[in-house]
């Protein structure tokens, strides 16, 4: 299918995957990104499974050992702050930007277009034509929406399919090393902790620093708290001090003061007082709302979702930017492998419905017991899923918990 034309909207890792294989394969892509300013400095921890370093050697991208911080397991803290059982789940936990940074460096940068706001869309006997709020009109034979949670292709061509919001959400933040004490040095940093505070839970774990170093003083420590809210108090945590509401998430710096003081405040009362410091010296603090979305269907005609335009799994899957990168390249290879686009595109969502699916109810059954509004998951005997298969089971493609029966 040389000389095939593809507009992909959304130029994060999803994105980015399937415009690099897309150009390998002789066509010509351009990437739509609505968000005018470079995206590298957002994001923040991730899992690098094993399965993505593969899909980043296929596009030449090779990992060393500076992309993560291996972890030897995971570690449970009880309410006092005191380890009460480890288990042995080695794992690589990188940063977001250490994955998005080389596949934005290899594709075209003539052809990724930041401010580019997808509006809508024509198709014709012979080309779709993608329209952008600046103006621009882009021909495609193919579009694939990868533009996020709340996708403007997803709404596009399946309106009534929404977000829905889980009942909680996820507060995160980030210190740098340098700016921790050697308490907590010694005895939190290096592990991949879970901590199940009052009807919620707390994870944390290291990180590259900022400029990517693993260096020991300049790694960074992220935190990620599922905390329960409201839809009413959801809407509060989305206004700004202008009183606008930013629906599909706020930036750090508009997020009011209050709700960062009542967070701290929170954090003080729920807490044992040595995870205080994650939270009282996070250089950046953000939230997200966490939503489920699932689709009955992830092709259009000539329009493919990806990632979370397909599906949103809650983050305790873990899997995002797997999915992402995996759905990227099943796409990319239909797309070269079959006669026809139309051909392509079935062999797409054939292979990967089902996962979007599976990943879905994964993160529902992980974080049932906050929705539900349990003080500890083992509230509910019903839910099956005692702390221990939580820490275990967190952070893994559904694939790994059933090969390795977890």
């Amino acid at each position: 299918m040389n000389g095939r034309r593809a507009v992909i909207v959304g130029g994060s890792i999803g994105g980015l995957f399937a415009g690099n294989m897309l150009v390998q394969q002789g066509w010509k892509v351009d990437i739509l990104e609505r968000a005018k300013d470079d995206l590298a400095s957002r994001g923040t921890g991730i899992a690098r499974h094993l399965e993505l370093e593969q899909l980043l050697k296929r596009l030449g991208i090779v990992a060393d050992d500076t992309v993560g911080i291996d972890v030897s397991g995971r570690t449970a803290f009880d309410r006092n702050g005191k380890i009460i059982a480890e288990y042995n789940l080695p794992q690589r936990l990188g940063a977001w930007n250490r994955v998005f940074e080389p596949l934005f460096e290899k594709f075209p940068r003539e052809h990724y277009h930041n401010g580019s706001e997808f509006t809508g869309m024509e198709t014709t006997d012979v080309v779709t034509k993608v329209q952008s709020a600046n103006g621009q009109v882009f021909e495609a034979d193919v579009v694939i929406g990868a533009d996020g949670f709340s996708s403007t292709v997803r709404e596009f061509v399946a309106p009534g399919v929404k977000p829905t919001y889980g009942g909680y959400v996820a507060w995160r933040g980030v210190s740098g090393e340098e700016n921790l004490t050697a308490e907590f040095l010694a005895s939190i940093f290096s592990h991949y902790a879970f901590l199940f505070v009052p009807k919620s839970l707390l994870i944390g774990y290291p990180m590259a620093g900022s400029n990517g170093s693993v260096t020991i003083g300049k790694r960074r420590y992220n935190y990620l708290w599922y905390y329960p809210t409201t839809e009413e108090n959801l809407k509060e945590l989305l206004t700004d001090n202008e009183g606008h509401l930013h629906e599909n998430g706020i930036p750090p710096p508009l997020i009011q003061r209050n709700h960062i003081d009542e967070l701290k405040m929170n954090a003080q009362r729920l807490m044992p007082e040595n995870f205080l410091e994650a939270v009282f010296k996070a250089d950046t603090t953000m939230f997200q709302p966490i939503y489920d979305v699932n689709s009955d269907r992830i092709v259009f005609n000539n329009v493919a979702l990806i990632g979370d335009a397909a599906f949103v799994a809650r983050p305790h899957v873990g899997v995002g930017v797997l999915k992402a990168a995996q759905d990227a390249i099943s796409l990319a290879t239909s797309l070269s492998e079959c006669h026809t686009i139309s051909e392509a595109l079935t062999r797409y969502e054939n292979e990967r419905f089902q996962a979007g699916k599976r990943a879905v109810t994964h993160g529902r059954n992980l974080g049932a017991f906050i929705e539900r509004g349990l003080d500890k998951p083992e509230d509910d005997p019903t839910l099956n899923l005692p702390p221990e298969r939580i820490i275990r089971v967190s952070g893994r493609p559904y694939e790994h918990v059933l090969e390795q029966n977890l």
